[in-house]
């Protein structure tokens, strides 16, 4: 039978966790304890969506990196109307996302927020594949870059999702 333990792990008085170990038994060696200190693809989820709100911060900024952005048909710095809209996607979308995302991985305490887990994941796996699609039929080809960082993205939710 299978039990999960939260634990606090310290190293020269330093905290490391908490970690999560499950106790499993095993007919020859007895109680074994395995250690999820990381979830791969919650790791590089967030970490991609990262990657995506410092573009988008960058954007509201007025970074001059229009035409890899909202259809690309934008040389230089967005106007004024998607420099906001850059600016809520980049401090409180991606962030909430990535948030969620650990949460749902139970990376970080997920009490905080409300319906994490398995739906709110599909959800993301869902809804990331069609940013993928629109990213790709941009006439910007380096809008386009953006589609596989998406991609990967809806199919780590997809992961976190099936194993949750």
């Amino acid at each position: 039978m299978a039990g999960v333990v939260n634990l606090q792990v310290e190293r020269a008085g330093v905290p490391l966790g908490p970690f999560r170990a499950s106790h499993e038994e095993c007919p020859r060696m007895g109680s074994l304890a395995t250690f999820h200190t990381m979830n791969p693809p919650a790791i590089l989820a967030v970490v991609l969506l990262g990657v995506v709100t410092v573009f988008q911060i960058a954007l509201a900024l007025g970074a001059p990196l229009g035409h890899a952005a909202w259809g690309g048909s934008h040389e230089g710095a967005l106007p004024g109307k998607l420099r906001v809209a850059s600016g809520v996607t980049g401090l409180v979308v991606y962030p909430v996302i990535g948030l969620y995302v650990l949460a749902s991985a139970e990376l970080i305490e997920p009490d905080w927020m409300p319906g994490t887990g398995k739906t709110g994941m599909w959800i993301l796996a869902g809804l990331f594949p069609l940013g993928t699609l629109a990213n790709f039929a941009s006439r910007s080809k380096r809008e386009r870059l953006w589609g596989p960082v998406s991609l990967i993205i809806a199919v780590c939710c997809g992961i976190i999702a099936a194993s949750i």
